[in-house]
Formats: structure tokens, C-alpha cells, sequence
């Protein structure tokens, strides 16, 4: 069971607060509120107002883009201890995306009036904000460029690559069916399953009802249009804080 008390203290060892005193930690955190959300809850619509800065604490958030024709693609995988939902606390716009909990998830919520407070009685709150959202916006880009340049076979490859931890270990089918797998990529779960076939009688993945498992990293890692040795995760950001 996460308390206040515990927060404080895990806070004060992120990167973001380690420059404040621990009575402004205190502070901050005691502004905002512990919040619980069931597996396949969603946290905040896209385009409402403001929900307010999160910060993950336990369980697993996805961040989804509704596309012009409805469809939802997976922006970002949310991991701990991990903040999100900072653009509309900046600028006091509309959520920009939708969060989901994937899993039972436990998140610290401060709104966006009160955060704007407290950045006033400590200006490091705000500077350390826009440098996080600056590290995120690169990675962002990088996955745009990822869409715009890839092929959905590549992607695809990329996918597979990602949620195997560079093929170390095997993919739950049950958890990153192929609908899931088409929401990381923008594109149709169809593609995605011509996308695995072919990568299967590439010999690259063995695929089956419960898993998926990488059978050759490196040329996987051609096929995904990357170099095997610079490849490094998209769209989760579980050591960006």
C-alpha cells in the first residue's frame, strides 16, 4: 500500500526533485492525491479539460492519439515511476491523448491550478518540467519517424523487437495480441498478422497461440531497418524521470 509518507520519500530520489528540500517535496506531494485505477480503466479522455499532472506509481499506463477516422494508436507505454499528461498542465490545454491502465495502477494526481502554484514558489518545478517534456518530445519524433519512414512490415520487425527486450525474452500473446501490436504501429491488426506470418517463414520469429518468440535479433533488426547494435526502445519511458 503506497502512502504519502512512502511517496515523499521515493519522489526526493528522482531526478526532478532531488535539488528541492525535503519540506517542498513534502509539500508538492501532500497537494496532489493518491488515485487507483482497475486493469482496462481509462484514466482521462483526449480533449477534455485538463486532468492534471500524473505520476505513475504501480502498474502499467498506455497513452493512445485518436486518428481522424477513429482509430486509436498507441503513443506511449507508461512504466514506473513515470510522470505523464505534463503538455496540458503547462499550457492549461485540452488532455492531448487518452490514458489507459493496462494493469491495476496506483498514480499521484496534482490539478493543473495547484501545479501552477507551487511553480511559483519554486520555479524548479517548472524547469525541470520543460526539460523532461523536451527529452519526450525527441523520443516522440523519433517514433513519428518511425511511421512516416518504415513500412509496416518494418515496424512491424521493430514492434517485435521492442516488446521482446531485443529478442531476450518472449511476447504474451494474451497481453500484446495482434489489435495491440496494431495500435503501437498505426496500422490494422490484419497487417499485422501478414506482417508476423511473413516474419515467421522468414524464420526471424516463431509464433504461436501464447508467445511469441525472436529467433534471430540481428536480422530481425535489418528487416526493422535499424542497426542491431544502436537499438534501443521507442515509446516507453521507463528511466525517463
Amino acid at each position: 500500500m503506497i502512502n504519502f509518507q512512502d511517496l515523499i520519500k521515493r519522489l526526493s530520489k528522482v531526478k526532478h526533485f532531488q535539488s528541492m528540500p525535503e519540506h517542498a517535496v513534502r509539500e508538492i506531494v501532500y497537494a496532489g492525491q493518491i488515485l487507483k485505477y482497475s486493469a482496462n480503466t481509462k484514466v482521462f479522455h483526449e480533449g477534455d479539460l485538463c486532468a492534471g499532472l500524473y505520476v505513475l506509481l504501480k502498474g502499467k499506463i498506455n497513452l493512445y492519439k485518436l486518428g481522424v477516422q477513429g482509430q486509436e494508436t498507441l503513443i506511449v507505454v507508461i512504466n514506473p515511476v513515470i510522470m505523464f499528461n505534463e503538455v496540458s498542465v503547462i499550457d492549461r490545454g485540452p488532455n492531448p491523448v487518452t490514458a489507459v491502465a493496462v494493469h491495476d495502477s496506483v498514480v499521484w494526481k496534482i490539478d493543473c491550478d495547484r501545479y501552477h502554484i507551487l511553480m511559483k514558489r519554486y520555479p524548479e518545478l517548472g524547469t525541470g518540467l520543460l526539460q523532461f517534456m523536451a527529452a519526450r518530445n525527441r523520443i516522440m519524433l523519433g517514433h513519428l519517424e518511425d511511421l512516416i519512414s518504415r513500412p509496416v512490415l518494418a515496424r512491424a520487425a521493430k514492434a517485435v523487437l521492442d516488446m521482446s527486450q531485443s529478442g531476450q525474452v518472449s511476447i504474451n500473446r494474451r497481453t500484446h495480441s495482434n489489435i495491440e501490436i496494431a495500435t503501437r504501429i498505426a496500422t490494422t491488426h490484419e497487417a499485422v498478422s501478414r506482417s508476423l506470418k511473413s516474419l515467421q517463414q522468414m524464420g526471424l520469429i516463431t509464433c504461436s497461440r501464447s508467445k511469441i518468440q525472436v529467433n534471430n535479433p540481428e536480422e530481425l533488426a535489418e528487416v526493422a531497418q535499424i542497426n542491431p547494435l544502436l537499438f534501443e526502445p521507442v515509446g516507453d519511458y521507463t528511466n525517463s524521470l
